[in-house]
Parts: C-alpha cells; sequence; structure tokens
C-alpha cells in the first residue's frame, strides 16, 4: 500500500474517532459526518485505485 494511502487511512480513522467523541460530548453535526464521508469515500478511491 502506497505511503499516501496509508496516511489517508490513519487519518480517516482519527476522523472518525474525532467526530464520534464530538458527537457523544456536545450532540450530533451533520456537516461533520458528511466531511467524514467524503473522506472516506476519498480513502476508499486512492485505496482502489492503486496500481496492482
Amino acid at each position: 500500500m502506497p505511503d499516501a494511502t496509508k496516511a489517508m487511512g490513519v487519518i480517516t480513522v482519527g476522523g472518525l474517532v474525532v467526530v464520534t467523541a464530538y458527537t457523544a460530548a456536545l450532540g450530533s453535526n451533520g456537516w461533520l459526518w458528511f466531511g467524514w464521508v467524503v473522506l472516506g469515500l476519498i480513502t476508499l478511491a486512492m485505496a482502489m485505485s492503486r496500481p496492482t
């Protein structure tokens, strides 16, 4: 797995932890979840498009 894709995976998982903690502490924010979904889709696209 290329370093950029691995870094995006780490950022995506970290983002999920942050958004979940924010939701638990302060309540849900739709924009945060939307942003995380977009980040996840970008990460998934990077992982799928990597050369084999």
